[in-house]
């Protein structure tokens, strides 16, 4: 498997905080057919073609069934320490995906407005009955 860069301790408490909040009880958090569903939709033909048109590529499901086999894994523990675990698990899923790189990191936010634009003047070139002057 490939290494997994560890998430900044400060955000994982945050996101663990967050998700205590959120998932106050064991039984809040969601059981194993619901993961294993949750894989299932992701390779379904229909879920593929979303991703193959929104992406340009196919759906990557596998921590999908890493988070089920996860769930079988913690089956047997309390249902408290299992809550505990799966929480830190899915605060370090989430410090991550806050610190890594997003689609929101293309785009530069401006300081100032952009000189001469739009132009105050049309191209000279171009046959129009309207002027901006």
């Amino acid at each position: 498997m490939a290494s997994v860069e560890q998430p900044n301790s400060e955000i994982v408490r945050q996101e663990e905080e967050y998700l205590r909040k959120v998932h106050p009880t064991p039984e809040d958090i969601p059981g194993c057919m619901k993961l294993f569903d949750d894989f299932l939709l992701c390779n379904v033909i229909a879920s593929q073609a979303r991703s193959l048109y929104r992406y340009g590529e196919m759906a990557t499901c596998s921590p999908k069934l890493e988070d089920f086999k996860f769930c079988m894994s913690i089956k047997g523990m309390h249902p408290e320490e299992k809550r505990d675990v799966w929480l830190r698990r899915r605060a370090e899923w989430w410090a991550r995906r806050r610190s890594s790189k997003s689609s929101e990191d293309v785009w530069d936010v401006r300081t100032e407005p952009l000189q001469n634009y739009p132009p105050r003047t049309l191209d000279p070139n171009v046959q129009t009955t309207r002027t901006f002057e």
